[in-house]
């Protein structure tokens, strides 16, 4: 593959909005994970969930896109100067040659239960949320396409946790085959009752703080979050995108392959993408919900894939699991690794289960990373994995 420069990108998590809130977490160890406070129904469970979304100032131009879902994306896009870099890119490029390539698993499903939820006595939605864009997988991909000015391809992936990694992988097609000259990559999701009570009703919810790998983890905290980044052929690079692998092993709805099949297939073909050797690797951002079956199935592909120098940690027990916004959020997070030599621990955790291997760090630590990892494990089978650099191969 032929390297792509990142050049932007931004976070917006429960830790706060922006990179540098988001890096300063990760450092400090302190997590954003609360005791929940979204849904009206009680749901003894955590939450990652963003402050400021509902007192956002909402644009009058953009009337027909609200709800908390694209509040939140206008929310991230705004931040660490992400728009002002994709107007820069679109006066080189042109508005047409820039894709949007973005994530989401519910995009804004929330707006539809509430719109349900408050049926008239003729059985139609009231008449604020009578807005058909609004109540479609695409809502977020046609707002931000509006909201950022872009003409060039928009398109929706919805591979449930591993939406907005797939992205990466989309965009660098787009750009290889010359139909565009870069890419706004992303994802986005928002806390909504469907989600929580979706998962509860499996029995993946916890009622603490996730502790993944930990041997006493007992469930996933559920997240929101909207993660951006900027890729061009060349340019000024922050870092540099330079391999992807994606796998789909289809073995459950719900769960991973028994032997990881799908998760060591989507690495192999990231490293053999990227022209690297499991060794060359410095860091990994683990998929790691602190479900039972992810998180051991996830630790022995690592320990049998990669050498006990390479750190890997999961950093849910900052964020929670932002779903289909965790692929992006956990590339970003790779970002501020190699910019800042910094490699995250796994908050929340005090003992590792005996299944994990020597890669899988409860500490954080301050040493070089010139190449990091981030895994993304979706239901159904649905892999991804993403490299970055910090210097072009």
């Amino acid at each position: 593959m032929t390297p792509l420069a990142v050049t932007a990108y931004t976070a917006t998590t429960a830790v706060g909005v922006g990179t540098a809130a988001l890096a300063a977490a990760l450092r400090d160890g302190r997590g954003g994970l609360r005791p929940n406070d979204f849904t009206q129904a009680p749901l003894a469970t955590y939450i990652g969930r963003v402050d400021g979304v509902e007192t956002l100032e909402w644009p009058a131009a953009f009337a027909a896109w609200e709800c908390r879902n694209n509040r939140l994306a206008w929310l991230g896009a705004g931040a660490d100067g992400f728009a002002a870099a994709v107007a820069a890119a679109r006066r080189r490029h042109g508005a047409a040659r820039i894709a949007l390539v973005v994530g989401t698993s519910t995009s804004s499903i929330g707006a539809s239960e509430e719109a349900y939820a408050r049926l008239g006595p003729d059985g139609r939605f009231p008449p604020d949320l009578d807005r058909p864009v609004v109540h479609q997988p695409h809502s977020l991909g046609v707002f931000l396409a509006e909201a950022l000015g872009l003409d060039g391809p928009c398109v929706t992936v919805s591979t449930a946790c591993s939406s907005s990694a797939k992205v990466f992988a989309y965009a660098e097609r787009l750009i290889r085959l010359g139909l565009v000259d870069a890419a706004v990559v992303g994802g986005v999701d928002t806390l909504c009752g469907s989600v929580l009570f979706g998962f509860h009703s499996l029995a993946l919810t916890s009622g603490e703080p996730c502790r993944p790998f930990d041997v006493t983890r007992s469930g996933i905290s559920i997240g929101e979050a909207a993660g951006f980044a900027l890729l061009e052929r060349d340019g000024d690079a922050q870092a540099w995108f330079i391999g992807h692998g994606e796998s789909s092993d289809a073995h459950h709805m719900s769960s991973p392959h028994p032997e990881g099949l799908g998760a060591r297939l989507a690495l192999e073909a990231a490293l053999e993408r990227a022209g690297l050797v499991p060794a060359a690797v410095d860091y990994i951002n683990l998929h790691g919900t602190a479900s039972q079956k992810n998180d051991e199935i996830e630790a022995a592909v690592v320990a049998a894939m990669f050498p006990p120098g390479v750190a890997a940690s999961s950093t849910k027990g900052w964020t929670g699991h932002t779903l289909g916004a965790a692929g992006v959020v956990e590339a970003v997070i790779c970002l501020l690794a190699i910019r800042d030599g910094f490699r995250p621990g796994t908050l929340n955790s005090s003992k590792l289960d005996p299944a994990c291997g020597p890669q899988i760090r409860i500490a954080g630590a301050h040493a070089p990373v010139a190449v990091a990892l981030t895994e993304s494990f979706g239901f159904g089978g649905n892999n991804c994995v993403l490299a970055f650099a910090g210097r072009r191969p």
